[in-house]
């Protein structure tokens, strides 16, 4: 494999892949050569290129890693599906709803396979809920609610291209945080998003920057940084309606002090309820109205067979967010194995399609804010 796009996720994606034991890392590729070296020596990755270009065209290649910023998505992945490479994108899988289309016919076209990391689905909690209620143990499924919440952007002097609206896109943290909290609730619950209503707000309307884009989370002030205007949103709360006559909530913000990653999602059918966080990710709460309400801790014995291949661990001892992430990237290549052949899909994988189904919904979302909050429906 080769990886573009040395930032932050860049180093999990490198290490799900080593922990599969079979897949030489050959090379990274970044915009600027002394970086993008630097870069290469921290992960231990011999090769370093400076144009993406150069990586793709690398014959011992044959899956491409994109993690480059939002804005560099569609031309990566486009130039690796032409090349009739696997590629692994992280999301948002588009600036647009257009790009993300243009991508999903492209792969289709070359036969590859196309994967975008919504990580959370590889929880094996996550699978669980999932097939409690595929199984129809919630019932008719009434209301489906959560957030997720961050306070990394709360302080003024973070500053990095998710804030540019040219790099990052017209989106700021529906994009980034709430596009995994969309993907998650269609993807457990088996429903679809149908209409949205929106209400976002940019609380921190002026950040400061030194000209160097930060990575995620991190904060560092600069005597020298100068004032940025902001746009993209950083809280909201949206109103939903699901394809089956539900209703849902979901609240996102990233300038919330005390939320570190703080993603919640609870499901409630007539029979019972389920409630996942991230933050206890090894605990699903179970909720009755004529029983008594329970967690159920991870135990690999007690779990649905499906689910129980995520879990690799026994009863008492935990896992965690790098082992999800490697939970999607083991299923990722296990399509890739099989040629990225559709009918080989392994269902945890959010393929292109799923990728293009999110940029719909948060664009739809985006769309109900600007028209003064009205009820949207989500494109096809």
């Amino acid at each position: 494999m080769g990886l573009v796009g040395p930032g932050f996720i860049a180093a999990h994606h490198i290490d799900a892949v080593r922990r599969l034991g079979d897949v030489e890392i050959v090379a990274i590729a970044g915009s600027n050569m002394a970086s993008t070296q630097r870069k290469a020596h921290e992960l231990k990755v011999k090769v370093a290129y400076d144009k993406y270009e150069d990586l793709i065209a690398d014959p011992r290649i044959h899956v491409i890693h994109n993690t480059t910023p939002n804005y560099m998505h569609t031309p990566v992945s486009m130039a690796s599906i032409h090349a009739g490479k696997h590629i692994i994108s992280d999301k948002p899988l588009a600036l647009t709803s257009v790009e993300a289309a243009s991508l999903c016919q492209a792969a289709a076209r070359q036969h590859v396979a196309n994967v975008v990391t919504f990580n959370y689905r590889g929880n094996p909690l996550v699978q669980q809920m999932r097939h409690m209620i595929s199984a129809g143990e919630l019932d008719t499924i009434t209301f489906l609610h959560g957030q997720y919440l961050q306070d990394w952007m709360t302080d003024p002097y973070v500053y990095s291209w998710r804030m540019d609206a040219e790099k990052g896109g017209k989106s700021s943290a529906l994009a980034d945080i709430g596009s995994h909290w969309c993907d998650l609730v269609e993807h457990v619950s088996g429903l679809r998003i149908e209409a949205v209503l929106a209400d976002l707000s940019t609380t921190v309307k002026v950040r400061y920057s030194s000209g160097v884009s930060a990575e995620a989370f991190a904060r560092e002030h600069h005597e020298a940084a100068q004032p940025k205007a902001v746009t993209g949103e950083d809280l909201g709360c949206v109103l939903l309606r699901f394809d089956n006559g539900a209703r849902g909530v979901l609240k996102v913000g990233q300038v919330l002090p005390g939320h570190k990653n703080d993603l919640q999602l609870e499901i409630n059918g007539l029979k019972r309820s389920l409630r996942w966080e991230q933050e206890r990710q090894n605990q699903l709460w179970i909720g009755l109205h004529d029983g008594t309400n329970n967690v159920m801790t991870k135990d690999p014995s007690m779990m649905n067979p499906e689910a129980r291949a995520y879990a690799h661990l026994p009863a008492g001892h935990h896992e965690s967010w790098s082992d999800a992430f490697r939970n999607v990237i083991a299923d990722a290549y296990t399509w890739i194995r099989a040629g990225g052949v559709p009918a080989a899909k392994p269902s945890a994988v959010c393929d292109f399609a799923g990728g293009y189904r999110v940029c719909c919904v948060i664009e739809a979302m985006l769309h109900s804010h600007e028209q003064g909050g009205v009820w949207t429906t989500v494109g096809k």
